[in-house]
């Protein structure tokens, strides 16, 4: 390899590191974080309790009335340990007298959380959200939802569905660390759960070049490399 190649080599290996250095960092840090954590622990299972499967007697087929529309789905929900028909994701119907619920207030989402977190912890707040950006750690859930928010460091917040009084997610510090991280990881600053972001394939692509740069010049300028080029080049 001549000199001038090995000096544009050298400056384009350069330049690369120096441009993608801070988001190589970014994904070694990343990187370690995901590795050393318990996933378990980021879904904030620590803080929730270990809910018993309810067994009902007996449960109202319903009438005529209450099924007239199409049911395209039909479950069969629970909410302060009565059951409730949830049709076609739209209606909240109690499945002992048949009467529509028009979804839960705020002191039932707040009993509803208290009996899924943990003991111990004492709720200090709720907020309804009707609907949040890209960047809310509750993005991507059906709206609206019920906040409660928990005293402590960790600052523990519960999501209930106000629609059908159904405990959604746990967010906590260790959480919302996990996941600005892992935007820095996808590099998906819109949305941060798009793996496919062609900022992240430009970036590899970059990676790859100003690796294979390093190996290139190493190869050229190994003086044991050359050491044995030499010895190789007197046996023939």
């Amino acid at each position: 390899m001549s000199y001038k190649q090995k000096f544009w080599i050298r400056k384009a290996h350069r330049y690369l590191g120096l441009f993608i250095g801070l988001q190589f960092l970014l994904w070694t840090i990343s990187g370690l974080y995901f590795s050393w954590t318990n996933l378990d622990d980021i879904h904030g299972d620590q803080f929730k309790k270990d809910m018993p499967s309810l067994v009902f007697d007996s449960l109202m087929l319903g009438s005529s009335s209450i099924f007239s529309e199409k049911i395209h789905t039909l479950e069969l929900l629970e909410i302060l340990e009565t059951p409730y028909y949830w049709i076609n994701q739209t209606k909240l119907i109690n499945a002992n007298t048949g009467v529509v619920k028009n979804g839960i207030n705020e002191n039932e989402a707040l009993k509803i959380s208290e009996r899924h977190i943990v003991s111990g912890m004492k709720p200090k707040k709720v907020t309804l959200i009707e609907r949040t950006d890209n960047h809310h750690e509750v993005r991507g859930k059906k709206f609206p939802l019920f906040a409660v928010e928990f005293e402590g460091d960790q600052r523990v917040v519960a999501y209930v569905s106000q629609k059908n009084g159904q405990f959604v997610s746990v967010r906590h510090n260790a959480w919302r660390v996990f996941d600005f991280l892992w935007m820095t990881h996808t590099m998906d600053y819109q949305t941060r759960d798009d793996f496919n972001t062609l900022l992240l394939r430009l970036f590899s692509l970059f990676a790859v070049i100003t690796v294979m740069s390093g190996f290139l010049l190493w190869f050229n300028s190994s003086s044991s490399l050359k050491k044995l080029k030499k010895q190789l080049h007197k046996k023939r």
